[in-house]
């Protein structure tokens, strides 16, 4: 059936093949990131309907006026990517506070708001705090996109670390909470580097990136898994020798 989907957190590589590959799939498809320019191009390319969201992810009201758009023109949200993510890449003696802080604001606030309003459309309430229209159309999806230091924690990247398993954790209690409730919830661990454009650059072999279509392709199969049997966390890597 027709869905409207929200990735939240679109870029080159990953982003974007999820996007597309949703859009190829007849989803309506909203885009938030802060580059204008790239979401308008992209969103001209993808068939179907396709909605370019201009979105600090960090900031609460702007991600709510993103999902009011998206309402309005798209209709309710059935799906949902949360894909937006920030770090310092510093120790904890060299990362400052406001550094720290911004990653907790991408990784774990900005998901918090943006599951905040996809779940209360796909409980089929009209905004937060109203009463849900419990039938038989209730749910949808929402998936996290993880990475290694979700589940051990990366030497020199201390603020990425403790935000990628805060969202981890509020994945895990997501998907007990509304799984009943008809929302499939996973998580998925990207444990590897993902073939972005500049990665392309590299002299490294091709197969030790992961192809950013072909994990699209597996988020997809997150949204249409039967509802007996429902993946909570996915671990994928690509192929190399020491794995």
């Amino acid at each position: 059936m027709p869905r409207t989907a929200v990735i939240a957190g679109v870029g080159p590589g990953l982003g974007e093949s999820i996007a597309r590959k949703f859009a190829d799939e007849g989803c309506s498809v909203g885009l938030f990131a802060r580059s204008e320019d790239y979401l308008d191009e992209l969103a001209a390319d993808l068939p179907g309907e396709a909605l370019a969201v201009p979105t600090d992810l960090t900031d609460p009201d702007a991600i709510r006026a993103g999902f009011d758009a998206v309402r309005e023109d798209l209709g309710p949200v059935d799906v949902l990517v949360n894909h937006a993510s920030a770090g310092s890449w510093k120790g904890l003696l060299d990362a400052s506070v406001e550094e720290f802080e911004r990653a907790f604001h991408v990784n774990g606030r900005g998901a918090f708001v943006c599951s905040q309003e996809a779940v209360s459309d796909m409980l089929g309430q009209e905004g937060r705090g109203a009463e849900a229209d419990q039938d038989d159309e209730a749910g949808g999806t929402i998936i996290f996109t993880g990475a290694t230091s979700a589940v051990r924690g990366r030497e020199g990247a201390i603020g990425f670390s403790a935000a990628k398993f805060a969202a981890r954790g509020m994945a895990e209690s997501m998907a007990r909470e509304f799984g009943p409730e008809g929302v499939h919830v996973a998580h998925v661990v990207v444990d590897g580097q993902i073939r972005t454009p500049q990665a392309r650059e590299s002299d490294r072999p091709a197969h030790e990136f992961f192809d950013p279509d072909e994990i699209a392709e597996t988020y997809w199969h997150l949204v249409e898994q039967d509802r007996s049997a429902w993946t909570l966390e996915l671990d994928l890597r690509p192929h190399v020798e020491e794995f």
